[in-house]
């Protein structure tokens, strides 16, 4: 069995748990992982979304639709995963993760909508669009 990954929000109110099982790793330079997180791209490790759970006496704060939101701290906003892929994946960012999973980002996704003032200086292959 895979060992558990806990994660937490910035302020420490949402906390959540994930095995080290990530089906996949990438960096995303899409322009609403930039917007959601302020930064010129957001690492993300894919995993079945039951493999993910908040701990118990604390809630994230869904936004968007029945099969894909973003769970983030209803107390501070910090972005912790995103359900996406109609509801059947989690896409983790990896920057919440208080332990480090064994699997790390393989390439980068959407770099045609990257921020024009950042350049990507590894080897990893960049790919327009997701898959």
């Amino acid at each position: 069995m895979p060992s558990e990954l806990r994660g937490s929000c910035y302020c420490g109110a949402t906390r959540y748990r994930v095995g080290d099982a990530f089906e996949y790793a990438m960096n995303c330079h899409c322009s609403k992982c930039r917007r959601r997180t302020g930064s010129a791209f957001k690492p993300i490790g894919g995993i079945a979304v039951d493999a993910v759970r908040l701990e118990a006496g604390h809630e994230g704060e869904r936004y968007g639709d029945d099969d894909n939101y973003d769970v983030m701290c209803k107390r501070c906003g910090s972005l912790l995963y995103a359900v996406v892929r109609d509801g059947q994946y989690a896409h983790v960012a990896l920057g919440t993760l208080s332990d480090s999973p064994s699997m790390r980002p393989t390439h980068h996704i959407f770099v045609g909508s990257k921020a024009p003032w950042f350049e990507i200086i590894d080897d990893l292959p960049q790919f327009e669009k997701f898959g």
